[in-house]
């Protein structure tokens, strides 16, 4: 089969359940979605396992399964991918962890992961408070140090530096799966004796940064999902061809170059649902036109919409991806490049937090045959000739010779 340019569509935490309010459909059944049905009718479909057992129902397992990544070797956490976003070099000795703004409630729950989608400027200020008030008077072993960074609005990076520090041996709960729950039952804990003192010291620190950021907004920090740098392979020099990543997040951009693919940063990408579509739309037209062969496009807006269990939104941002990124992509490259759509997870709007169901693909190639699927949609792609993906499948339908 002739290889074409492929533009990949990834809407983040996209897919959900059927809803009583929409007469049974799921919102991307309901929503107006006439590019996405396109690539379905005209190509085929199937569905992806992007979450398996025994690994965190988390975006960056998820978009790594997406790209063909072998979770039980490559895996690494988000802290060391968000970090390779930022340019921050990690040595043998540190450990990288994702550090939540959140909102913790008078009574001690958590009542927003995202700290209101706290803004740049109180991000910033928050984040130099806690080096402050924290790093800098923090005591450990001789040669230790932490340090935090600033990423994009409540997501940013706590950097620990010593041979006593581990991310593997720490089990962590994720923010996004516990609003409403006690903030401080819910820290890292050990997962073996290698664990315990970088437990004890992400502890200290949680319970810390509540002290510094008290009277806020944003008035605590969540410490997880941490790591050390590892060797991921390039999905670049597997397929021979180039490729790029186009999102607003650090965790998904800190993948894509990690496994080979250029970032291309678009003014205005914000990672919610005023990002600008548009603007990554007409990167990837561009990209194509200059020669990549493979253009990966992440939204997040449709997970944080999710998140927030917000059913007017979440059909906003799907009609959004729709029409403001797929349709005006395909509207400029027209049936002689190849398309895939999915989301990376489903979030249902009834539980606000990730699932590990299977996802609804479509992929259109020229030149090859549809299989009769007419609609993008949970309920209809399980029936398409793509069967049931997993691992490098996707991947390989688009771009294997």
């Amino acid at each position: 089969m002739k290889k074409f340019p492929t533009v990949l569509f990834l809407g983040d935490g996209m897919a959900d359940e059927p809803l009583g309010e929409l007469d049974g459909k799921t919102p991307i059944e309901y929503a107006n979605t006439p590019n996405m049905d396109w690539i379905a009718s005209h190509g085929r479909c199937g569905t992806m396992l992007t979450l398996p057992e025994g690994y965190p129902t988390s975006s960056d397992v998820a978009n790594m399964s997406v790209l063909g990544g072998n979770l039980a070797k490559e895996l690494c956490g988000r802290g060391p991918l968000e970090a390779a976003s930022q340019g921050i070099a990690m040595g043998p000795d540190d450990v990288l962890f994702r550090v939540n703004l959140i909102t913790i409630a008078p009574d001690g729950t958590l009542k927003d992961f995202s700290g209101g989608h706290v803004g740049e400027a109180e991000q910033k200020e928050a984040i130099a408070l806690l080096n402050e008030h924290i790093a800098k008077d923090w005591k450990g072993n001789p040669g230790e140090y932490i340090r935090f960074y600033a990423g994009v609005s409540y997501r940013n990076l706590l950097l620990l530096h010593g041979p006593a520090f581990s991310g593997s041996a720490v089990a962590y709960d994720k923010p996004d799966d516990n609003s409403g729950n006690p903030v401080f039952d819910h820290m890292p804990r050990a997962k073996s004796p290698d664990g315990e003192y970088t437990a004890k010291v992400l502890c200290d620190v949680m319970k810390r940064g509540a002290e510094v950021l008290k009277g806020r907004g944003a008035n605590g920090i969540w410490t997880w999902s941490g790591g050390k740098a590892g060797a991921i392979h390039s999905v670049s020099k597997l397929y021979g061809t180039k490729c790029a990543i186009i999102a607003a997040v650090d965790v998904i951009n800190g993948l894509g170059c990690t496994m080979g693919l250029d970032v291309i940063k678009v003014p205005g990408a914000t990672g919610y649902i005023d990002t600008n579509y548009e603007g990554k739309a007409d990167a990837a037209i561009k990209a194509v036109k200059d020669g990549y062969g493979f253009v990966y496009v992440h939204v997040e807006a449709t997970d944080e919409v999710s998140h927030l269990q917000d059913l007017k939104l979440k059909l906003k941002a799907i009609e959004d991806f729709d029409r403001r990124l797929v349709g005006r992509v395909i509207s400029a490259l027209g049936d002689k490049c190849a398309y895939a759509v999915l989301p990376d997870h489903p979030v249902p709007l009834h539980l606000g937090k990730h699932t590990r169901t299977p996802v609804p693909v479509a992929v259109y190639q020229p030149g090859v045959e549809p299989d009769g699927v007419m609609r993008y949609s949970e309920t209809d792609a399980p029936s398409g000739s793509l069967g049931h993906l997993q691992g490098g499948g996707l991947m390989d339908a688009l771009l294997k010779s």
